[in-house]
């Protein structure tokens, strides 16, 4: 799954009109790295929110510029698995 994420973190950015091609797990977010814009970190989180079902907080859009884009990755899997184990417990 986590492939998956990445490959989805990296389409969003790139339909976001942000260059991609040196983009790996170590590169920041937010400023020194594909330098999203807060506006864009939210597309991002909304984005990741609508395809895998998961919710971040709005207090969380800071954190969000600091994060690497493995950091994101590995925030979208643990949420999206939380999200998985509550539906199979019901």
């Amino acid at each position: 799954m986590r492939d998956e994420i990445r490959q989805f973190v990296i389409d969003t950015l790139r339909q976001m009109n942000y260059p991609v091609d040196d983009v790996d797990d170590d590169t920041t977010l937010g400023p020194a790295g594909v330098d999203l814009e807060s506006l864009a970190l939210a597309e991002l989180a909304v984005e990741a929110e609508d395809r895998y079902g998961i919710k971040f907080d709005e207090a969380e859009s800071e954190a969000l510029a600091a994060m690497t884009v493995g950091e994101f990755t590995s925030a979208v899997e643990a949420r999206a698995g939380n999200v998985a184990a509550g539906a199979s417990a019901e």
